[in-house]
């Protein structure tokens, strides 16, 4: 039987008229990484600040390992962890000493504290780092060494903000092999991101968060088989196509399908039924639209999000890029 480590009943949060977490119900099982998946400003940040006693929800309730901890979440902080979605350490330390000075908060003996810090600092290859200042680290490092920091106590639940967001793809890399290692470990991580294909490679489940309500939650292989009954078809075309004029033609003769944009001279048709390729050809040779490559699109995950929260995936494009500046 699957064990619930963190649950969550109708949370809710406002600011003033601003309803930012709207009634919010998930469970997150021991040993599993929960994605919380969601454009800037869906309520992720709100979400996580609530369950780490950053911020008082309005009303709703919080369990964790079956326990009551609305009212004060953070009696629970010796088996949470938390990892910001900005660095918390201290500039003027160096990264041992900030590791130390996060297990002292947690009550570890000097010796011991002493003694996890090198180990972690070895673990997320940062032992040479551990002698610097915490203000001469790349990002990269810093965003490392504060994972490392989160889990000084060995907390048997993790949550991790946008962990890296704002990294080299490098970094991007090691971080998302630490997580992968501490999960293997036995540490649950409730993580959230924007990053689709994040989400995709570390997920065991996820939740789709628009506006501050929770539109889908599943496993990735059940998200991925839904959106594989649908057909999709993807072709390039020698020059600009005007979508719009050859839309309404095209569906009559070829419905029930959608058409829809990817860039200026390709387009996808979707389909629930098997299309044949020939039909379609013979449709743009007659219209003297001039195919350069046609070929089966299998869904992502991307496309699964973009399907179910109507969000397109240009905006979640844009996002990622804005977060790498």
């Amino acid at each position: 039987m699957q064990q619930i480590i963190l649950e969550v009943q109708n949370l809710t949060k406002k600011f003033d008229d601003f309803l930012a977490v709207d009634d919010l119900n998930f469970s997150v099982i021991k040993n599993e990484i929960f994605g919380f998946l969601g454009p800037n400003g869906a309520g992720k940040t709100t979400t996580i600040n609530i369950l780490t006693g950053l911020a008082r929800p309005t009303s709703g309730r919080i369990f964790i390992n079956g326990l009551d901890y609305t009212a004060n979440v953070k009696k629970a902080q010796e088996i949470i962890g938390i990892v910001p979605d900005e660095s918390n350490l201290y500039d003027e330390m160096d990264g041992f000493e900030n590791l130390c000075f996060c297990a002292s908060l947690y009550g570890i003996k000097k010796s011991a504290r002493e003694q996890r810090a090198r180990h972690l600092l070895e673990q997320f290859n940062l032992t040479d780092a551990g002698k610097k200042l915490f203000r001469s680290y790349s990002k990269g490092m810093k965003r490392k060494l504060t994972i490392a920091a989160g889990i000084i106590h060995q907390p048997s639940l993790l949550f991790l903000d946008e962990p890296t967001t704002g990294i080299d793809v490098a970094s991007a890399r090691q971080i998302r092999s630490l997580i992968k290692n501490l999960n293997e470990a036995g540490t649950t991580i409730f993580m959230t991101t924007h990053y689709i294909e994040e989400a995709e490679r570390l997920c065991h489940r996820i939740a789709f968060i628009v506006k501050g309500q929770i539109i889908k939650t599943g496993k990735i292989n059940e998200l991925m088989e839904d959106a594989q009954k649908e057909k999709i078809i993807q072709f390039s075309f020698a020059g600009k196509v005007q979508l719009n004029q050859i839309e309404q033609d095209f569906c009559r003769q070829f419905s029930p399908c959608e058409l829809s944009h990817v860039q200026e001279s390709v387009f996808q048709i979707h389909s629930a039924t098997q299309l044949d390729l020939m039909p379609l050809m013979s449709f743009f040779d007659s219209r003297g639209i001039k195919v350069m490559e046609a070929k089966i699109i299998k869904p992502s995950l991307e496309e699964v999000f973009v399907k179910i929260t109507g969000i397109e995936r240009e905006i979640m494009k844009k996002e990622k890029e804005g977060k790498k500046k």
